[in-house]
């Protein structure tokens, strides 16, 4: 029954009683002085705090437990806390525990057995770095949002401090480098005091930037502090599920900033022509077009680790997964490899660990990548011989030229290094995902087969992550869009389509409409079998462009057909096969045609019952049953 005590109480000082109102005296006699608390005469309106208490659920062997709180202005309020610690004693909640927040912290981080090696340092750094810190010396049971939002508040002023403090160090970097600059150029003709001078204030300068770049720290980002509040809601939410620490999980009433999630862009001409003027890259996310993927292969072929640079950019793998590949898990044969495997890095030492389940995949190779698979084995055989004894025998797929595996943060570097000596516009090795899922799609595959290949859970994940749209597909994208509004386009025939017999082979022709820009706006479109022919005939037209002659072409070829009894079987547009700097000017259509008599009715008599095969052959089965068709 919920009963409580309601009393006030003060933080004055007197001469102390004891039960009886007897004085209590000290060993020399005198009136020990102490806090009077409920006694204090002054107790009364504007004097003294509300305080309360009440009987809790008695502890182990019956022991007694009595909440106590004060220093309430109200007696209102003195109620309604002592309500809400009841309601919160009755569903649970430990409140008359004094564990801080920090020790609570590290408990949960403690008995969390089944988290990843990287998911449990990432929370180790949250709880180190930020938690303990801002929420550490808080007890549990007083634990609120606003704590939270103090902390965050916190960290973003910290975010304003840092700042300033890499402005600072930019500055003294761009200072170090014109010292250094102004001493190279005194080099040869200056005069000796002229060239120590210059070296001293290069000196000096280089000094300043050590100086100056002690205690700097990396900038906490929104999406940093969205994973913190993360770790926090999964600490609290295991607190309420397990032990009813909390009333509530106050991390999901955090307010952020808003993280906005990088968009893959691709290099496009116009990107890199501005890249190459100023070194400014896009986006964060870049992705090869095919034509700069095939450069790179090519600026690559002769690189120890050719094949496995083919394998990011075809198949999509994590550098983890490539790491830990063994060759137990290869088959050139079957044309398949299985990733069952992966090493992580933390703090650069390296464990191995099985990945998410939706994460082991087999993934189908293409006759070049099993190819590619077989020749980095016979590279790797001969380096086998060329060692020796001094041979290191991992068992991986991809090693080092002496059989070392591969450390995940080396492939990352080496591959930064190789985009760097290519000149080609800078990706990085986790962006080659990005590139493997966009030419699947260019390809023409389903987003569930991409899904598949990448190792996600869901389709969702993929479309909204690692999928960019290179200008091949908008442009598909555009021309399947316009080809929707059947649009006529006026033309004069100059001279009739005639298709001689030497342009039909088994009752079927294939020849090409092929435009060019006269002058103007002016078109003439002309139908040849191959490029040094006759003319079949001609056509002229008033268009904006190739894909308006193309359009005039069509319509040309399906009114002579329909005109001469003819069946137009295919129509292809290789408009998009010219150069970028042609296409305005010229127009590529092929068509495909063919003739048949069609057999009339004449002479046929509507069958009534079974055709005369069928009739015999049923006529012979014996005991009156017919055979099955």
């Amino acid at each position: 029954m919920f009963e409580p005590s309601y009393y006030r109480r003060c933080q004055c000082k007197g001469p102390l009683k004891d039960k009886d109102g007897k004085p209590v005296l000290d060993a020399d006699g005198n009136p020990k002085i102490g806090s009077i608390g409920t006694t204090c005469p002054k107790l009364g309106k504007g004097h003294g705090t509300w305080a309360f208490y009440f009987e809790a659920e008695p502890g182990e062997g019956g022991k007694r437990a009595r909440v106590r709180r004060g220093g309430f202005t109200k007696l209102d309020d003195a109620k309604k806390k002592a309500k809400e610690l009841y309601d919160a004693a009755s569903a649970g909640t430990d409140v008359l525990s004094d564990e801080k927040c920090g020790d609570f912290f590290l408990r949960w981080i403690k008995a969390k057995k089944s988290l990843a090696r990287t998911t449990r340092h990432g929370y180790e750094e949250h709880i180190t770095n930020y938690l303990l810190p801002h929420l550490g010396h808080i007890k549990r049971r007083d634990l609120k949002v606003r704590h939270l939002d103090k902390m965050y508040d916190a960290i973003e002023k910290e975010n304003a401090e840092r700042i300033l403090h890499r402005l600072r160090v930019d500055q003294l970097q761009k200072d170090r480098d014109d010292a250094h600059q102004a001493w190279v150029r005194t080099a040869g003709y200056a005069k000796k005091e002229e060239r120590r001078d210059a070296r001293r204030a290069f000196l000096d300068a280089n000094a300043a930037l050590r100086e100056g770049k002690k205690g700097l720290r990396k900038i906490t980002s929104a999406a940093t502090m969205h994973r913190i509040n993360d770790t926090l809601s999964s600490a609290l939410s295991w607190g309420i599920k397990r032990e009813q620490a909390f009333t509530r999980n106050w991390a999901q009433l955090v307010e952020l900033p808003p993280v906005t999630r990088p968009k893959p862009l691709v290099w496009t001409p116009e990107r890199v022509e501005h890249w190459k003027r100023t070194g400014e890259k896009p986006g964060p996310v870049m992705v090869w077009t095919p034509q700069l993927t095939g450069q790179f292969l090519d600026f690559v072929k002769d690189d120890w680790l050719y094949e496995l640079w083919h394998s990011f950019i075809f198949l999509g793998p994590r550098r983890g997964e490539m790491a830990a590949l063994p060759w137990t898990e290869v088959s050139t044969d079957a044309l398949w490899l299985r990733i069952s495997q992966q090493i992580v890095e933390v703090a650069y030492k390296l464990y191995g660990e099985a990945p998410k389940a939706d994460s082991v995949r087999t993934l189908s190779l293409s006759l070049e990548s099993g190819d590619n698979l077989v020749s980095f084995r016979a590279k790797q055989d001969h380096k086998r011989q060329e060692w020796g004894t001094a041979y290191v025998e991992s068992g991986r797929v991809w090693t080092h030229e002496n059989g070392e595996a591969l450390h995940p943060d080396w492939i990352s570097r080496r591959f930064t290094r190789l985009v760097e000596l290519s000149g080609l516009p800078p990706v990085r090795l986790h962006d080659l995902r990005h590139l493997a899922a966009t030419l699947s799609l260019l390809a023409g595959h389903d987003i569930k087969v991409v899904q598949e290949k990448l190792g996600h859970s869901s389709r969702q994940i993929t479309s909204d992550t690692y999928t960019s749209v290179l200008p091949e597909m908008m442009r598909a994208e555009a021309e399947s869009v316009m080809a929707v509004v059947p649009r006529d386009i006026p033309f004069e025939v100059r001279t009739p389509l005639s298709l001689p017999e030497t342009a039909w082979q088994n009752d079927v022709a294939v020849f090409f409409a092929h435009g060019a820009r006269q002058s103007g706006d002016t078109w003439a479109v002309g139908a040849q079998t191959q490029p040094d022919s006759d003319l079949l005939g001609m056509i002229t037209l008033g268009g904006r462009g190739q894909d308006d002659a193309a359009n005039a072409a069509v319509k040309w070829i399906r009114d002579h057909c329909a005109a001469n009894g003819l069946e137009l079987v295919r129509v292809e547009n290789f408009n998009d096969r010219y150069p970028e700097d042609q296409r305005a000017d010229f127009s590529l259509t092929r068509f495909t045609v063919a003739r048949s008599e069609s057999p009339g009715l004449d002479g046929w008599t509507l069958p009534t019952g079974l055709p005369p095969a069928a009739a015999r052959a049923a006529r012979r089965a014996p005991n009156g049953r017919r055979k099955a068709a």
